[in-house]
């Protein structure tokens, strides 16, 4: 049984800065993607990082370079989400992902067998 538990959201102001961690517990051998998605009200899940935790190599999607950070704390098994110069259209429940990618990594939901309950990010103007 795996279990991811994200933390970390809340209320911003826009301009702020949001760090997201998500808690990875259980049989992870297997594991080597760890990936962050949000959920905006009304759009579909969109993938944004992707963080291969044997190699350390990361795939970012392209509405996420520039402001977006993804990094992992190996012996807590916690992968975070960093989050600069947020904006309104930031607004979404982040969802923390693992799944077996065999060294590669992809941000589409279907690579990712296990899911986190998400947290919610509100970036206030």
């Amino acid at each position: 049984l795996v279990q991811l538990v994200e933390s970390g959201g809340g209320s911003v102001q826009a301009g702020g800065s949001v760090t997201l961690s998500c808690a990875a517990s259980g049989y992870l051998t297997n594991l080597d993607c760890m990936a962050w998605f949000r959920e905006a009200p009304g759009k579909e899940r969109e993938g944004l990082l992707a963080l291969n935790t044997v190699g350390g190599t990361t795939n970012y999607a392209d509405s996420a370079k520039g402001r977006f950070t993804i990094s992992q704390d190996n012996p807590k098994n916690t992968v975070s989400l960093h989050i600069e110069s947020l904006e309104p259209e930031d607004t979404a429940r982040y969802y923390c992902a693992a799944g077996a990618g065999g060294g590669r990594c992809y941000l589409f939901s279907a690579w990712y067998s296990y899911w986190g309950q998400g947290t919610q990010v509100t970036v206030s103007s």
